[in-house]
């Protein structure tokens, strides 16, 4: 069964004009995972991994990296980390990028402030890179139309933002939460519910989308969705959890940074809770883990990334890679959205044609097709338009869907829209 595409279920492109997509739940979140460091995966990893093929072209792919370190709130300077350890690898390994070996332009951190965002990416304009991989960042809507209106790509594995998602000089690996929503939409319909409560933090954006992109969704698959408020910071949300449930919903699920997390799934503990309960990425941050502890068991965790699933080909090919060339980050947290943005890249710019410019990046983007999503569980992307209208710069629609036990994620599942 699949979920009407945006465009079908009644949001137009102009809906989302201006609208910030719920940049919390899509960039300050943890991969489901239990954050382990680096675990020797080096020493004993498959020799294949490492075939040591050299780039061979004398003109290097010149990439910049725009991140989120040194924020007040918040910084993950493991996301660059992992991003250069897929360069190391590339270059090491790959022949880079179709044989021309990859060159870093600059890395910019954003510090996850407005000017500092737009001076960021006036500098990528300024080094002439042949393209940008952001590692992730709620700042999209001020960097994308700069970079791109250079006619530089925009790549990034989760967008937040309109301009992200809409333009076509962006390229989108993963469908974030638009097709979070959808997903869930679909797991309602095909568990044959009736009724589904998300508790959603009170900020217009995470509001908005989910009225806007969540509820139509929900209406085409059958299944009535309503949306609970709860304050950023909330220290108790019993009343609010407990007045929901009332009415009885099949699935609930917490849309939310750490304190919503926190505060929900607490009071749905205390409140008895025996509805299915989904969460977003916020929810498995350390913080909320330790805060929460066995109340979060049961839950399913919506995530663009695997890297639980030891037995998978490419958790095994990241844990190497982390291991080998960044052994002191841990690789379970926030590094793997850095890792899979930049390799995703450098698989699906292999077909460059001609003279390495931002055109020619373009053009291999656009035509790659069914490209492996690096520590994706099985997901293939292609970039043309169609994975998920009308947001066009997305390349897939598929999630992955983790279930807690004991404080660990376990049993990784895809959902596909399409």
């Amino acid at each position: 069964m699949s979920i009407i595409p945006l465009r079908r279920a009644g949001i137009a492109p102009r809906v989302l004009a201006g609208t910030v997509l719920c940049a919390l739940v899509l960039t300050t979140a943890a991969c489901g995972s239990d954050g382990s460091a680096p675990g020797g995966a080096a020493a004993s990893a498959d020799p294949s991994l490492f075939p040591g093929t050299k780039p061979s072209a004398s003109a290097p792919v010149r990439v910049a990296i725009i991140t989120n370190e040194g924020g007040a709130a918040i910084s993950q300077p493991e996301t660059t980390a992992a991003a250069k350890a897929a360069v190391s690898y590339a270059n090491d390994n790959l022949g880079g990028i179709g044989g021309h070996r990859i060159e870093i332009a600059l890395t910019c951190p954003t510090r996850e402030d407005v000017a500092t965002a737009r001076t960021c990416a006036n500098k990528v304009v300024e080094a002439k890179a042949d393209a940008l991989v952001v590692t992730s960042t709620g700042l999209g809507a001020t960097i994308a139309p700069i970079v791109t209106g250079a006619g530089i790509p925009y790549i990034t594995a989760n967008g937040a933002t309109t301009p992200e998602l809409t333009s076509p000089a962006s390229f989108v690996w993963t469908g974030g939460f638009p097709s979070i929503l959808q997903a869930w939409a679909k797991y309602a319909k095909d568990k044959g519910y009736r009724s589904f409560t998300a508790f959603v933090i009170d900020s217009p954006s995470a509001i908005g989308a989910a009225q806007q992109l969540g509820a139509p969704a929900f209406k085409a698959a059958g299944v009535n969705f309503t949306i609970a408020t709860v304050p950023a910071g909330t220290p108790d949300a019993t009343p609010i959890v407990s007045s929901a449930l009332r009415r009885k919903p099949d699935a609930v699920a917490v849309i939310g940074e750490s304190t919503v997390c926190i505060s929900v799934i607490k009071a749905l503990e205390t409140a008895g809770n025996t509805a299915d309960t989904l969460i977003t990425q916020p929810c498995v941050e350390r913080s909320v883990l330790d805060a929460v502890g066995s109340a979060i068991d049961g839950t399913q965790v919506a995530t663009p990334y695997d890297v639980i699933s030891k037995d998978d080909p490419e958790v095994r090919r990241y844990d190497a890679i982390m291991d080998r060339y960044a052994p002191d980050t841990p690789t379970g947290g926030y590094a793997g959205i850095g890792y899979q943005g930049m390799m995703s890249f450098i698989r699906a710019a292999q077909g460059v044609q001609g003279e390495i410019s931002p055109a020619t990046i373009t053009a291999a983007l656009k035509s790659a097709k069914n490209v492996p999503l690096p520590i994706g569980h099985g997901i293939t992307f292609t970039c043309d338009g169609t994975a998920l209208p009308p947001l066009i710069s997305v390349c897939s629609s598929s999630n992955i869907f983790e279930r807690f036990d004991a404080g660990k994620a376990t049993d990784a599942q895809v959902v596909r829209l399409r």
